[in-house]
């Protein structure tokens, strides 16, 4: 029977859609978005419970395993919404349906309250969601111990990184719930991306004329097909992930080698048949608007096919010649590889007169640009939205605030009990003292001290509300990343560690803000109870946390010079692409400090001028749609996301993003133009399964084989052939393994 916590009062379907004016007033979600409910449906039950925990820890251990990995992968909810659907039904089918009575408390429960339902499916997907965290399969936090401890081999106890792990998402979900009457609850305040997981679970749920392959045969047949596949790229075949053949053309090219290789050089002609290589970045491909792939190919090929090599090759600005031209390494100024070891104290702080005898601080000129357009990039979002959507964004966000007559869904939410506000107030306390113990009681180990951890949670507190109402109204997400790492790289400089917990429990706490914001609007539409959505985003973000950081403590101890890219092998899998740009950021910001690199005396002081650029750049594309009204594509001209097209790389690489966009124009165009109705039925199930069955794969190899080190060399598993993609080509430097030019 059903938990008092959801209160359903009645065992009445209600129905509230029948006029036009209890439509939502935003048409896309009208269309999409159901304007009825049953109350009566069960929704914490004992296999929402039991595949929820199952979905998250799954998902959990997947994507921290391959977040380590040179291609990491990381797994979408999508997979668990699809593949706990016949789980729940065999449930359904199979389990008792007695009352259950638990002793003592006398508590009575249906292990099979009835046939499953959609209200359990999505709550169990939200309790998975947390398995896959935000923006790249693991929690961010994980990130900053993965820093301390494989590249600055600082120990820093169990303890303290548990708490860091579990504070910072906390802290977002206590923002999220103190923004939940701005950002949820208002018909204006719509975000766009969950009407795509509103429509998979009514394909999901509905019933289904049979026409060829049902939708779980196709699932459970491409799943099967990408399992076997990932054999090749996963192991036997590993050249596979960088498939650079022009490098076998002129294996004595250093030329060659830069504009063919895939993992290092530009990527001409190379491509990745690794799907793990194609989702890891941007996501899958087949979900992403073809639309925004315009954007983001314009962005990326005039980027990396126009601007590097002419920066490079042409005008050789910041010495660029000096340095591989595709690196997010650190350099000296002889072009060798930066020991940072050279410049610490033992307290981990930087020494200013080791800093100025061993050398500067240098970048690849495609790093140090990827970094100035990240300023750009930052202005450009919020020029972008003042200007195109500002009237609109500000009408709505009065609406939603001062608006008397909610929409639909949000009278029909008023049938079940709202969470009190103070039950998030508990939670964002909580997470607020322990940070605060912690910057007291583990202050060596963290550098950030109270006052430290303060600001970051003011800074996160006022701008969770502006960078919602944009991506609540316009799916796009402004980052402060540079400007937090400014802040603290400014008021401490030195620090790097101090450094990325600063942006930890900044950016990153709103960044979980809004993800679990999203999950409660998902919730919103779906008509889940909010006690309900409370709990399973609560247990999902502390099981999820603790899994996460358990995972990666494993790892971390367990692989022998995991993330050490100079003491692996050649072939190890293990280079943590991802966490080495979190170091290199950590180091750029927080040891040597902005103001030594972009300051007036820094040799990169001329970027911050793209702050201003970037700002610009959309009053341009305005001024132009608004002479030129018959135009329309210039409307469609989006600055923030075509300067999105390379803001992954690092540690993406151009065969990545280039692959991805090939991909996503085959499935999102021609496929969606040409074959709608299969586009229509498939395509978000050929995603999920391709994830599900690589994923699979990869785990099954590595603890069959590769925790043995039972592995292959032949040909066919030498990533990339090209060797001299890292050399530079200035007259006179000289680094091992690359010829003296």
């Amino acid at each position: 029977m059903p938990s008092t916590m959801e209160d359903n009062r009645t065992g009445e379907s209600v129905e509230d859609g029948d006029d036009v004016e209890d439509q939502s007033p935003i048409e896309q979600v009208a269309l999409t978005v159901p304007v009825t409910d049953d109350p009566s449906l069960p929704v914490m039950t004992f296999r929402m419970w039991t595949l929820g925990f199952l979905s998250c820890i799954s998902l959990m251990f997947i994507n921290t395993f391959f977040a380590y990995r040179t291609q990491p992968l990381a797994v979408s909810s999508i997979f668990a919404q699809i593949l706990v659907l016949p789980a729940g039904r065999l449930m359904a089918a199979v389990l008792p349906k007695r009352a259950t009575r638990v002793p003592l408390i006398g508590w009575e429960f249906s292990l099979n309250p009835g046939p499953f339902n959609m209200k359990e499916h999505v709550l169990i997907t939200v309790f998975a969601n947390a398995g896959v965290s935000f923006g790249g399969g693991d929690a961010f936090s994980v990130g900053a111990i993965n820093v301390i401890k494989a590249f600055y081999k600082k120990n820093i106890s169990f303890v303290a990184a548990l708490i860091i792990v579990i504070t910072t998402q906390v802290l977002g979900y206590g923002w999220a719930g103190l923004l939940r009457k701005y950002l949820v609850q208002p018909a204006y305040m719509w975000w766009p991306s969950n009407l795509v997981q509103v429509s998979l679970f009514r394909t999901l749920h509905e019933r289904e004329q049979r026409q060829g392959l049902s939708r779980m045969q196709f699932f459970t047949i491409f799943m099967i097909i990408s399992f076997a596949y990932y054999v090749l790229p996963g192991y036997l075949f590993t050249i596979l992930s960088f498939f650079s053949w022009i490098c076998w053309i002129s294996p004595h090219s250093v030329t060659a080698h830069q504009i063919g290789s895939g993992l290092h050089g530009l990527g001409i002609g190379a491509a990745t048949l690794d799907w793990a290589g194609v989702s890891s970045y941007l996501g899958s491909p087949l979900v992403t608007p073809w639309f925004s792939i315009v954007n983001i190919g314009i962005g990326f090929f005039l980027f990396i096919y126009v601007f590097i090599p002419l920066s490079y090759w042409k005008f050789d600005i910041y010495n660029a010649r000096r340095f591989p031209i595709f690196s997010s390494q650190l350099f000296t100024d002889t072009g060798h590889k930066y020991n940072t070891t050279q410049i610490l104290t033992p307290e981990f702080d930087l020494n200013i007169e080791a800093y100025d005898r061993y050398s500067k601080l240098y970048l690849s000129t495609f790093f140090a640009f990827s970094t100035g357009f990240g300023f750009a990039r930052i202005a450009a979002t919020l020029t972008h939205v003042i200007l195109f959507n500002g009237s609109e964004i500000l009408k709505q966000s009065r609406s939603s605030i001062n608006t008397d007559k909610p929409d639909v869904h949000a009278r029909l939410m008023r049938y079940y009990n709202d969470v009190p506000q103070w039950w998030f107030l508990i939670l964002l306390a909580g997470s607020m003292a322990l940070s605060l113990i912690l910057s007291i009681i583990w202050k060596d180990d963290i550098q950030l001290p109270w006052w430290g951890m303060l600001l970051a949670c003011g800074i996160a507190c006022i701008l969770s509300l502006p960078i919602g109402v944009i991506q609540a109204t316009t799916n796009q997400q402004p980052g402060y990343n540079v400007v937090a790492e400014f802040i603290i790289g400014y008021l401490l400089p030195g620090k790097p560690i101090a450094n990325i917990l600063f942006k930890t429990y900044g950016r990153i706490s709103t960044v979980h803000a809004l993800s679990f914001l999203a999950d409660l609007k998902l919730g919103h539409y779906m008509k889940i109870p909010p006690r309900c959505m409370y709990v399973a985003q609560l247990v999902g973000t502390i099981v999820a946390g603790t899994i996460n950081l358990c995972i990666a403590w494993w790892m971390l101890t367990g692989i022998e010079n995991i993330c050490d890219v100079d003491s692996l092998p050649p072939d190890s899998p293990w280079t943590c692409p991802k966490d080495r740009v979190a170091f290199d950021a950590s180091v750029i910001w927080g040891l040597v400090g902005p103001k030594r690199l972009f300051g007036p005396l820094g040799p990169y002081k001329n970027l911050v001028w793209l702050f201003l650029v970037g700002a610009l750049l959309p009053v341009i594309v305005w001024s132009l749609s608004k002479l030129f009204p018959k135009a329309e594509w210039l409307k469609l001209i989006n600055i923030p996301v075509l300067l999105g097209g390379f803001a992954s790389m690092p540690p993406a690489t151009p065969v990545n993003i280039g692959t991805w966009i090939i991909i996503g124009s085959i499935f999102n165009y021609f496929i969606f133009r040409l074959r709608k109705r299969w586009w229509q039925r498939y395509n978000y199930v050929l995603s999920a399964s391709m994830d599900a069955g690589t994923a699979f794969m990869g785990v099954l190899l590595y603890f069959s084989l590769g925790s043995e080190n039972k592995g292959i060399k032949w040909w066919g598993t030498e990533i990339d052939h090209c060797s001299l993609a890292s050399c530079p080509t200035a007259p006179g430097i000289s680094v091992k393994g690359c010829p003296l030019f």
